[in-house]
């Protein structure tokens, strides 16, 4: 295939679309890919039990409290020029990471990372939103869902063979180095086959909501990930409040803003289009159960069962093979049946759920990777069709002009849910798990499975799918 260069600023190649969703990959990665690497970066810079649950909320905090800015950068300034910038910040970022010689610059670095992938990932969706039109852009959009969820997985699973392969006696180190390489060659060719557009009427940066919105998620993702580790101290319990209050006071100013006729962050009459109000929450409920759900299984696996880092990324293997095989056939599926194939998808999860803490709480200790792997694949099949007709969903009535800013809100909430999935869920396993590793699991996951249970019948809310995607061969997006 020879690779030309757009002839008009709205056209958007096919390989363009690829090494886009090769962009996002990268940054969703990083913020599974750190689980199965803690024991090694404990054992090779001394950190305390505080200092690397700060290597993952350092991430998770920048990314999300930044990506609403990073669309309406990208909508102002010209999204190729964020992606390419943005890009080749996370590529230095993640090279401190890899190079960090103590826990501390780690986790700055972490935190630079974050930021950089906050400004990044919104140039993603909001091009595919801007070049795209019609068969072209909900594939796209679908593709984008299933490169979410396959980076999740392949993180864990990527991380586990990195690290158990001690390349050159560096430990964890090259679950970050790896990401140097393939930035690299993904800046390169982006800025030859990606068209720079932007929105047709810029607004400028809403400063103070900026600054309000990034407080209040703040104070909500540090007390939930550290309050645990510090045992709840009573300024936790204080921040906690203050971020009740942030919330409030952010909704105020965003409401004003918006009558005195501005574009705030995050425009509540944008937020409340029907696309976007029902599709959010139930995108937020999505990536809290499935965050989680990493998060405790990766845990479950390496301290219940004492795998070392590399079969706890194979354990998680039948899951990604069957996200991607899903997410395949996601887009013609729910081409052909609409919403009831986010339906269908969300059964067949909860069917895998309730196998794998059958599994757990029957054959503890001695449960075999083999005796979860058939369960493991129902979850990944499931959860493939559920999150690609979500991601395709929210975006359906949002205005071009406003692309960046809706997609910037698609992802913060999808960073807050995975962020609060781990926080929550993931407290209340840590707090459970000495009195009983099953049984602990089995709790959250029965938590997980309601959330599950809620988004099928919530799917039947969501706007109806055009069936023009289930006719449109994939290389074709």
């Amino acid at each position: 295939m020879t690779v030309t260069h757009p002839s008009r600023q709205s056209e958007l190649h096919p390989v363009g679309v690829f090494f886009l969703l090769a962009g996002a990959f990268l940054p969703i990665m990083d913020f599974f890919i750190t689980n199965v690497a803690l024991p090694s970066i404990d054992a090779s810079l001394h950190a305390s039990t505080s200092s690397l649950e700060l290597v993952i909320a350092g991430y998770g905090v920048a990314y999300a409290a930044l990506l609403v800015l990073g669309g309406r950068l990208g909508d102002r300034y010209g999204r190729r020029r964020l992606f390419l910038g943005a890009l080749a910040g996370f590529v230095l970022a993640s090279l401190a990471c890899g190079l960090a010689p103590t826990v501390g610059v780690l986790i700055a670095a972490r935190i630079a990372q974050g930021a950089t992938a906050a400004l990044l990932i919104p140039q993603v969706l909001a091009t595919f939103h801007h070049t795209l039109e019609h068969e072209r852009k909900a594939r796209a959009l679908a593709l984008y869902g299933a490169t979410s969820g396959i980076a999740a997985v392949v993180g864990q699973l990527v991380g586990g063979l990195l690290v158990s392969a001690d390349i050159a006696g560096t430990g964890w180190r090259p679950i970050f180095l790896v990401n140097v390489p393939i930035g690299l060659v993904v800046l390169v060719v982006a800025a030859r086959i990606v068209p720079n557009t932007r929105s047709p009427h810029p607004v400028g940066v809403d400063g103070v909501g900026t600054v309000l919105f990034a407080a209040t998620l703040t104070a909500v993702l540090v007390p939930l990930t550290e309050g645990h580790s510090l045992g709840w101290p009573w300024w936790i319990w204080l921040l906690l409040a203050v971020a009740a209050v942030l919330a409030v006071a952010t909704y105020l100013v965003e409401k004003r803003s918006e009558r005195r006729g501005e574009v705030p962050l995050l425009p509540p009459s944008l937020l409340r289009l029907p696309s976007m109000s029902r599709g959010l929450v139930m995108v937020f409920a999505f990536s809290a159960g499935f965050g989680a759900f990493m998060f405790v299984f990766a845990l479950m696996v390496q301290d219940g069962l004492h795998a070392d880092a590399l079969h706890g990324g194979l354990a998680i293997l039948p899951m990604a093979v069957l996200f991607l095989a899903g997410s395949m056939l996601a887009p013609r599926l729910i081409g052909r049946f609409g919403r009831a194939a986010l339906s269908a998808g969300a059964v067949i999860q909860i069917a895998g759920l309730a196998a794998l803490v059958t599994v757990v709480v029957q054959d503890w200790p001695h449960v075999s990777l083999w005796a979860m792997a058939g369960p493991l694949a129902l979850v990944g099949g499931g959860q493939s069709m559920l999150f690609a007709g979500l991601f395709r969903s929210v975006l359906a009535d949002v205005p071009a002009h406003l692309g960046g800013v809706g997609s910037g809100a698609l992802i913060t909430l999808q960073q807050s849910g995975l962020a609060l999935g781990v926080a929550t869920l993931g407290t209340l396993y840590l707090a459970l798990a000495p009195h009983g590793v099953p049984h602990a699991f089995a709790m959250v996951e029965s938590v997980h499975i309601a959330i599950v249970a809620l988004l099928a019948v919530g799917a039947g809310l969501l706007p109806r799918f055009t069936t023009a995607v289930a006719t449109m061969p994939l290389a074709e997006a």
